[in-house]
């Protein structure tokens, strides 16, 4: 059996990366190793830059969101609040999905793509050559060797393809918590019927919030009336070992000590207790044909909800690079970009997530920590810097040029011809905004460059925009550089010269 690429693992990194993949002129194969997706619950949702680039593929509406993404008007870093209302237009999206629906979404769309999913694969070994990927994986009807020109490990933490290739995964393991959480039916008086609770001697919980006490951490939110996710976070005690069948009375005890007070809960499913966790992060996101994308690459604290808008992006960075790559476009080092890209924003996720998690310890020292950033975070400007880590927005990747909006991503720009720049992107390839008639000078690259010549209330000459959504190059005068980026992003000039302008 042969592909050009073999995705391992069929989660939520993989389904899109087979997105990315079809969309850039590849068919992938998709090999996850169960065959029903586990009862455990994940994440909630995406928050931050993933929540616009879902939007920029078409996505947002298909997961639940509206006609565009909506600003949260406030948050949490550390479990202390975060007041977002005074920032403008920060970029602290959120789009609530269980992951469970956003997989079953994005296979969905794979399928429609033609891709083909194949449950109940697991790899078993992987070697490589200069030329191939040799895989050995155990099927439903026994082993069988695949060969592909390349493979990409969206396999998680506990990553086979990472193993295989024997990069080094150094961090740190913090075993001093255990964490408790489930779904649950929560009804009565207790239930405000808004979505939060009020707890006597508590005060009221909003959703999606943590609260902390000197006992430990407690979180919630309803995905629908009556129906809570519930979590607890305890520091110290014995350890215990990870259970995913845990009772119910575990789950109301561990409350009870965190927030000193009953919670009458029934119904529950996806109960699970997990002890410590991991901050760490791959050496090397590639070695040779064969690439780390999402918790094979990095793993961390879950708090402020990081990991998709970590992972995915991840995905968008690397998927239009080895579809042109198999293509035959690509310039020589492009692949290359995606760890000297990606490596340094997933170092940032771990720093904030484990500075956060800090925040949240029971203990006296903390909590004076605490007051002081409580007044730190009064400050607009620390704010802003803080929720410009949380969301990605402060990410800007290296571009041959020194304009203010290269390397940074690009807004959804109001467009003159009546289009939103989401639009544009969502058949993930180049794109050249033409504001001043410079589509003479991308004629060469035609074939995998569009064109659209239109008008934007900036005094911007022309942009140029990488399939991931992230400026390669723009000018506020003329097209000097402009050859130079398209060479450097996207490879040798065509012999076609069919340009094509909307």
């Amino acid at each position: 059996m042969s592909e050009d690429v073999a995705v391992i693992g069929g989660g939520p990194n993989g389904l899109l990366l087979a997105i990315e993949l079809a969309l850039g002129g590849v068919r992938p194969t998709v090999l996850e190793q169960y065959t029903e997706r586990p009862p455990i619950l994940k994440a909630n949702g995406l928050v931050g830059r993933v929540v616009q680039a879902m939007d920029y593929r078409g996505l947002h509406e298909r997961f639940g969101g509206g006609p565009r993404p909506v600003r949260m008007p406030g948050f949490q870093f550390g479990a202390l609040p975060l007041e977002l209302s005074d920032l403008g237009d920060h970029e602290l999206y959120m789009l609530p999905i269980p992951q469970r629906e956003l997989e079953n979404l994005l296979a969905e769309r794979a399928t429609e793509l033609g891709v083909t999913i194949h449950k109940g694969h697991t790899l078993l070994s992987v070697a490589q050559d200069e030329s191939s990927v040799t895989a050995e994986i155990e099927g439903p009807r026994g082993n069988y060797t695949l060969n592909t020109r390349y493979l990409v490990g969206a396999d998680g933490g506990r990553s086979t393809v990472r193993k295989q290739l024997g990069i080094d995964f150094p961090g740190i393991t913090d075993d001093t918590f255990v964490s408790r959480s489930g779904q649950v039916s929560i009804t009565g008086p207790v239930a405000t019927g808004d979505g939060s609770l009020e707890i006597p001697g508590v005060g009221v919980i909003r959703p999606r919030t943590f609260t902390r006490t000197e006992n430990g951490l407690f979180a919630m939110g309803m995905f629908q009336p009556g129906v809570y996710r519930v979590s607890t976070l305890e520091w110290g005690g014995d350890p215990l070992p990870e259970n995913e069948n845990m009772p119910l009375p575990e789950l109301q005890d561990a409350v009870k000590r965190v927030l000193g007070a009953d919670v009458p809960m029934s119904e529950p499913t996806g109960l699970r207790r997990l002890t410590g966790i991991n901050s760490r992060q791959a050496e090397h996101y590639r070695s040779g044909r064969v690439f780390l994308v999402g918790d094979a690459a990095h793993v961390h604290s879950g708090i402020g909800g990081p990991g998709l808008n970590l992972g995915m992006q991840d995905v968008l960075n690397l998927g239009w690079k080895l579809a042109a790559t198999v293509r035959g476009w690509a310039p020589p080092n492009l692949l290359d970009t995606y760890e000297s890209e990606r490596h340094p924003v997933g170092q940032r996720v771990i720093m904030q997530t484990r500075a956060q998690m800090a925040l949240t310890v029971p203990d006296p020292n903390i909590t004076a920590l605490r007051e002081l950033m409580t007044e730190l975070l009064a400050d607009k400007r620390a704010r802003q810097h803080i929720v410009d880590l949380m969301a990605g927005a402060e990410v800007r990747y290296e571009t041959t040029d020194k304009h203010p909006m290269s390397g940074r991503w690009l807004p959804d720009l109001k467009l003159g011809n009546g289009k939103r720049v989401a639009e544009l992107m969502r058949t993930a390839r180049p794109l050249l905004l033409d504001f001043s008639n410079t589509a003479e000078a991308a004629t060469d690259w035609s074939d995998r460059v569009d064109v659209v010549a239109t008008t934007t209330n900036t005094d911007t000459a022309a942009i140029l925009v990488r399939p991931d959504g992230y400026v390669a190059w723009a000018s506020d005068n003329g097209t000097a550089g402009l050859k130079e980026a398209l060479h450097a992003w996207f490879g040798e000039r065509s012999s076609k010269s069919d340009l094509h302008v909307s």
